[in-house]
């Protein structure tokens, strides 16, 4: 059975800094006509490293949440910009770590239903100390977690962010 859902029409109700918002017309695999509410967003990359058997993570509010997170470090794409060089900007912008390389882990779709993000997970290799220069709207922390710890933050709920749970859980399996 063919399940492709076809566009009839694109319909453009906000446009942000961020995100872009449409209701589309659209038409479902039996004909029918249906509405489909989606967020365009232009994606982001997020980088894990890991150094002596602790994980770098940021702390940092988020706003959607009123809540401060603990998280790798991640960021927006710049228009066309490679996912990899958006994690090692990203790595060395929040927490001064500089990769001399990136090796991608997984992409993911954080929320399928109704948003085109793609989160691109990366992890960290040959990492060097350089100075932190986070955006200017950005307040962030980073220290260094033993991963023991990071995985009781997971399973405690006390870590609930998905691109980190992944990315750490991802560890356990190679153990």
């Amino acid at each position: 059975m063919n399940l492709t859902e076809k566009t009839v029409k694109r319909n453009v109700v906000f446009e942000g800094k961020i995100i872009r918002v449409r209701c589309d017309d659209a038409e479902l695999p039996d004909g029918k006509p249906c509405k489909r509410e989606v967020v365009d967003h232009a994606g982001g990359a997020s980088v894990l490293y890991v150094r002596e058997g602790k994980v770098l993570l940021v702390r940092q509010f988020r706003y959607p949440y009123m809540e401060e997170t603990l998280e790798i470090p991640a960021g927006k794409l710049n228009p066309g910009e490679d996912p990899a060089q958006t994690a090692a900007r990203e790595l060395a912008e929040e927490t001064g770590w500089q990769p001399a390389s990136v090796e991608h882990m997984f992409t993911i779709y954080p929320t399928p239903g109704y948003s085109a993000e793609k989160i691109y997970i990366y992890r960290a290799h040959g990492v060097r100390e350089g100075q932190v220069h986070p955006d200017e709207d950005e307040f962030v922390t980073a220290a260094f977690y033993p991963i023991d710890e990071v995985l009781s933050m997971i399973e405690k709920g006390e870590i609930k962010d998905a691109k980190t749970i992944i990315a750490v859980m991802s560890l356990r399996l190679q153990k």
